[in-house]
């Protein structure tokens, strides 16, 4: 069998599937990465369980535990699984029926949404936010017919916003009794009074998405959380993988979850905070640049002059940043992960070099 009889095989949304340009996919040759919004030092963990002859727990207790207390909820409100990714999956596998219904996300946003729909062949429908990257609720109340789920992220990824809260209570209630509303929380340490998680006792469909990949520092571990109230933990349960979380995953994510794991993150954050506003102030020095805008995450969007070449000239230089320019409203626009000091600052003198 040729190439050509295996594309004829592949489902046809998969033909025509554009994947997720992650930062590793679009490469890059370089020393300074600030395209991905990890933490910038590798924290320091040791495996210690020994028991990789047994197959992990499906949903590993001191795990749930810690992350539920962490987090001010129940154990039974928590699932873990690999990376905040799968979560978006998960929730589309088992409440959009494929072909049937829908989706809703609002650009400019993270690209996940769109793409796991695509995989799943699940309708999708974009509702551009407003100039100010608030919620447009006129817009998605108008389109909610066949909408299952409906995916907001605070602070959002890349513009660096939040979302107005009494905005996501109107969708909460526009969305009553018709489609579940996630709220994408995976930066919400650098911003942790704009949490929602306190509304899960009175919103049954109300579903917040974390991970331990940004302040937490643990990207290359894959670990992130859906919480929710029971009944939606209990579907979601159905339709994940028997052993979504391996047994070192597992160990390292219950130690980062101890109060000194937490401690740790809460350190990380105000070193990341501290260097933000650092490089704010450095990036509006900079003869290219045209708008740094507020941002709440670990990193800052950053409007360029328009025709410049400062992405290109400084990538070739192995600074390596993540291009925006195609989203829609973000015409000249790039996201800077907030690095260590020395990393800012090689980044500070390249664009001046270039300005």
């Amino acid at each position: 069998m040729n190439n050509n009889d295996i594309n004829q095989l592949v489902r046809k949304n998969i033909q025509l599937l554009t994947p997720y340009q992650s930062a590793r996919r679009l490469g890059g040759q370089g020393d300074v990465w600030l395209n991905a919004n990890e933490y910038p030092i590798a924290p320091d963990y040791s495996f210690n369980a020994q028991t990789l002859n047994r197959y992990p727990q499906p949903q590993p207790k001191n795990v749930i535990n810690r992350y539920a207390n962490y987090a001010g909820i129940e154990p039974e409100q928590v699932i873990v699984s690999r990376g905040a990714d799968e979560a978006i999956e998960l929730l589309m596998r088992a409440f959009c029926q494929p072909g049937q219904d829908s989706i809703i996300y609002c650009p400019p946003t993270y690209g996940m949404y769109q793409v796991s729909a695509q995989t799943l062949g699940i309708n999708y429908k974009a509702i551009p936010t407003k100039p100010d990257w608030q919620l447009d609720l006129t817009a998605i109340e108008s389109n909610l017919d066949t909408v299952k789920l409906v995916y907001i992220c605070s602070p959002n990824n890349p513009t660096g916003n939040l979302l107005n809260q009494d905005d996501i209570k109107a969708l909460l209630k526009l969305t009553e009794h018709k489609a579940l509303v996630i709220v994408d929380e995976a930066y919400i340490e650098f911003s942790p009074q704009a949490s929602v998680v306190s509304w899960l006792k009175g919103y049954p469909h109300l579903v917040i998405l974390r991970t331990l990949s940004k302040a937490f520092a643990l990207a290359g571990l894959r670990c992130g959380f859906t919480l929710a109230n029971k009944p939606i933990i209990d579907v979601l349960l159905k339709v994940i993988a028997p052993y979504p979380l391996p047994t070192p995953v597992a160990d390292i994510a219950s130690q980062a979850l101890s109060d000194k794991g937490i401690t740790q993150m809460q350190d990380n954050v105000m070193q990341v905070t501290l260097q933000k506003h650092q490089l704010t102030e450095a990036l509006l020095g900079v003869s290219a640049v045209d708008t740094v805008y507020p941002g709440f995450g670990n990193y800052l969007l950053v409007r360029f002059k328009p025709n410049s070449s400062l992405f290109n000239q400084l990538w070739q230089k192995g600074i390596i940043l993540r291009d925006q320019d195609k989203q829609i409203g973000l015409k000249d626009c790039v996201r800077i992960t907030i690095g260590s000091a020395a990393e800012c600052d090689t980044l500070i003198q390249a664009m001046k070099q270039h300005s």
